[in-house]
């Protein structure tokens, strides 16, 4: 199994005694990150019982009483058991079975679950786990992870030297730049990564967007199917843009309500994020829409049915931006970044809230002649702590 970075977050956790709560997109290898941590623990000697909640008598009995694990683990002795549960949204109350058994067998139990979108859209699982677990959410691959699973170490060694300020430059980078544009037409799904062919490649993805969204949005109690498609398809077509959801419900014939629902359900099924405004001084600075981005570029290109090459599209400029947005979201918590934009049209892409006091601003845009720093003056002179930085394709900052 190929090992994933927040592998090494989950192994460092499991002495602490709170709840383990792996959650993310489907497919992105929570399952298989869980199978991973059954052998490795086994193989240290650690006690380990892992639950198959696909099995309906284990269901069953679990949601009579969460005790009834203690069924299926050896006689108790001083030693803690770690109990490996996937797909704990299976269970009738997931969040009572999770809290009884945190208060009452806390000492002899550690908890390590996955969860889908439905159990963490449950408001109870918030209010009632509050204190008795830890979040750890498992994105698509990312870029280095992405080189990991294709073989490419090589590229991996130089551009974490890159990064590191190691290296300042590598005979390597059109091969890297290369595998780059790949990551931004396919994205990150594991499935999608390790396929070799392109048309499989896009096969995969089609498989993404038919069913297993589809189950995000049954489990997440959305009954017009043909309408939730229809949104996704518009936010990728508007990446990077202001999200006008009077807009959307216009164009989608939905009431506001309904749209506000549909966008809620993308977000807690980890397909878009939201960036909000950034604002401190200037009264004509706009602070109520957000600006939308999709946590994987491949979903979001199955979405429009786009595989041009790089060069060749007419979005190449959403699709770096919204990269950006991803590899940002690697480095800072959402709540530090934002975006700046007035009501007569200045905008910079992103402002990074690194400290209380300053961070830096991005602009990114695909063609390096097109950064003008004298187009930006306003908001320079406004935040003179947010130094503004320009990135583009093939500009070595994009690789840091």
């Amino acid at each position: 199994m190929l090992p994933r970075k927040k592998y090494q977050d989950l192994l460092a956790h499991l002495p602490k005694s709170e709840h383990s709560i792996l959650i993310g997109a489907r497919q992105t290898g929570k399952s298989t990150l869980l199978k991973r941590l059954a052998t490795d623990l086994a193989k240290t000697g650690e006690r380990v019982v892992v639950f198959n909640l696909e099995r309906k008598d284990l269901l069953l009995e679990l949601n009579q009483s969460p005790e009834s694990v203690f069924k299926y683990i050896p006689q108790p002795d001083s030693s803690r058991t770690h109990v490996l549960i996937d797909e704990v949204q299976y269970l009738a109350d997931p969040t009572n079975f999770l809290k009884l058994l945190y208060d009452e067998h806390a000492a002899r139990l550690k908890i390590i679950a996955t969860g889908s979108s439905a159990f963490y859209i449950d408001r109870q699982f918030k209010d009632s786990l509050a204190g008795r677990k830890k979040i750890f959410e498992l994105q698509t691959l990312d870029f280095e992870e992405f080189l990991l699973f294709k073989n490419q170490e090589n590229l991996l060694h130089d551009l974490r030297a890159i990064r590191a300020g190691v290296l300042q430059k590598s005979v390597l980078e059109p091969q890297i730049w290369l595998a780059l544009e790949e990551y931004l037409t396919y994205g990150g799904y594991p499935a999608v990564v390790l396929e070799t062919n392109p048309t499989d490649k896009i096969e995969r993805l089609h498989e993404l967007r038919d069913s297993f969204v589809k189950r995000d949005m049954l489990e997440a109690g959305v009954s017009d199917e043909t309408k939730f498609y229809r949104l996704m398809m518009l936010l990728a077509s508007q990446t990077g843009n202001l999200l006008n959801t009077s807009e959307l419900a216009n164009t989608l014939r939905l009431t506001h309500p309904a749209t506000d629902q549909f966008l809620y359900v993308l977000q807690k099924c980890f397909h878009i994020s939201l960036v909000k405004p950034f604002f401190q001084n200037l009264r004509k600075e706009l602070v109520k829409m957000p600006k939308v981005y999709f946590n994987d570029l491949g979903l979001r290109n199955v979405l429009i049915n786009y595989f041009a090459p790089l060069e060749q599209r007419t979005d190449k400029g959403a699709l770096l931006e919204n990269y950006v947005h991803r590899r940002l979201t690697e480095q800072y918590a959402n709540d530090q970044l934002k975006f700046w934009r007035t009501a007569d049209g200045n905008e910079v892409d992103f402002v990074v809230e690194e400290t209380a006091f300053g961070g830096k601003a991005i602009e990114v845009k695909f063609n390096p002649t097109e950064a003008n720093a004298n187009k930006y003056r306003k908001f320079t002179e406004t935040y003179p702590t947010f130094p503004i930085q320009f990135y583009s394709w093939r500009a070595p900052n994009l690789l840091l």
